[in-house]
């Protein structure tokens, strides 16, 4: 224990500092929590690429977020008791997250571009998989591109000319005169049934989607990439705030 020759205003702006970064990781910790539980559920297209870091990085910022919540409580007692040592243990132990942040922030942000801008990769996944249940990555991204399709009312990636032109596995299976693309495309009823079978196999743009689906994808993963990456480069830069006054304030013990 020590006594300090800083004024108490600014005992009190460190304090509501720390206050408010401990606030700040607690949101951290909610929202990273929202992104790996994968609310709009396309980790199918992220596993199957092997580019599923954004996942990796809000798993880190989870941890991260507890320990800036843990570290702040610690440091505003630090402050309150006018401890040397535990100023410095305090500094020393928010470094050390403060770097596993920043890289959970860089491995965000640099694998959303992968995928993101990207949509031949994510037409080429598609035509490899659909359809094939043999594999995990082939059901898991049926199940999803089944779901996307319905839901957002889309087709393939960027169009049902997707699954005419190119070679896939959903085509190996099916001839295209009987379905030239998954029934899924079909435009459906109030009951959830394909509304003109016959019409939708011949594309007819009142019985088939024709937007594709990529869109939903990449702003899905963009959603989770701004969460874990830019709200947790924004924390950093208040956290370096909180640390330079804190180094100040050490001085002064």
């Amino acid at each position: 224990m020590g006594e300090t020759s800083a004024s108490p205003f600014f005992r009190g702006v460190l304090i509501i500092g720390k206050i408010i970064l401990m606030l700040a990781s607690l949101a951290l910790f909610a929202e990273t929590i929202w992104v790996v539980t994968d609310q709009f559920r396309i980790y199918p297209v992220l596993g199957a690429s092997g580019k599923d870091d954004v996942f990796a990085g809000a798993w880190i910022a989870i941890f991260v977020g507890f320990a800036f919540f843990c570290l702040s409580v610690f440091g505003i007692l630090a402050v309150l008791s006018e401890s040397r040592t535990m100023v410095i243990t305090y500094l020393v132990l928010m470094i050390i997250v403060y770097i596993f942040e920043a890289a959970s922030c860089i491995t965000a942000i640099t694998h959303r571009d992968y995928l993101t801008s990207n949509p031949k990769f994510v037409k080429k996944q598609m035509l490899q998989f659909y359809g094939d249940t043999a594999t995990n990555s082939g059901r898991d991204l049926t199940v999803m591109w089944n779901r996307v399709m319905q839901q957002e009312q889309c087709c393939g990636s960027t169009g049902p000319m997707d699954w005419i032109k190119y070679t896939s596995f959903f085509r190996s299976q099916f001839n295209e005169t009987t379905a030239p693309w998954p029934f899924q495309c079909c435009k459906r009823n109030m009951n959830s049934e394909i509304a003109n079978q016959e019409g939708c196999v011949v594309g007819h743009r009142d019985f088939l989607y024709q937007k594709g689906c990529f869109d939903y994808i990449s702003t899905s993963i963009n959603s989770y990439a701004w969460g874990v990456a830019w709200f947790g480069f924004a924390i950093l830069m208040w956290t370096f705030v909180v640390l330079l006054m804190t180094m100040y304030y050490l001085t002064t013990l």
